[in-house]
């Protein structure tokens, strides 16, 4: 296996940045102090899509803080980003410090094909992590409002999300509520 460091990654978004630099940010219900935007998240940091080249960012690194993500070499790391992008249904949205070039939040925004509500899209958040180091910059928030804003861009009829009970509080902030259906599931591996 080919460590990550080697690999000939580049700069290819996972889809187009137009789409978060089109977003109407009055339309975002959630307060910012200091104020930040996608267009301007902070001192240093840039919000963008997922591009191959994050794997050398430490993209995984900061995924592994909200989940197991296994060992990932290059080579599916590179796979798995064509297929999201060849799907065009996968938003992965990245912060990255520029000064240390590594990425320090994430989240993504996954868009689910529907035949009911006349051929709908429904719009499902995953995986919303901000580095430990991080925490406390308002990069939970700024992903968040950002990822409910483009899934109401890209026409969706509903945006959904699963979390622990003790964050219900956090997702309530951007109009999210609990649902009175139930979560199930079923684990094939870990």
């Amino acid at each position: 296996m080919m460590p990550a460091a080697t690999i000939k990654a580049d700069s290819t978004p996972l889809y187009d940045p137009c789409l978060l630099q089109g977003l109407d940010w009055t339309q975002n219900t959630v307060t910012f102090s200091p104020a930040i935007s996608p267009a301007d998240p902070g001192e240093g940091l840039v919000l963008r899509p997922l591009c191959p080249a994050d794997i050398n960012r430490g993209f995984l690194k900061v995924l592994s803080q909200l989940t197991e993500t296994g060992i990932v070499s290059p080579e599916q790391f590179i796979k798995t980003f064509e297929r999201m992008k060849n799907s065009g249904d996968y938003y992965v949205t990245v912060v990255e410090d520029t000064k240390l070039q590594e990425i320090v939040a994430t989240a993504t925004l996954v868009i689910e094909h529907k035949f009911t509500h006349s051929c709908a899209k429904r719009g499902r958040i995953e995986d919303v992590v901000v580095s430990g180091e991080c925490r406390g910059k308002q990069l939970g928030k700024l992903l968040m409002s950002t990822l409910t804003l483009l899934s109401k861009r890209l026409n969706c009829y509903k945006i959904t999300l699963e979390c622990l009970p003790k964050n219900v509080a956090f997702y309530t902030k951007f109009g999210y509520s609990v649902s009175e259906e139930n979560y199930m599931s079923q684990r094939f591996f870990n």
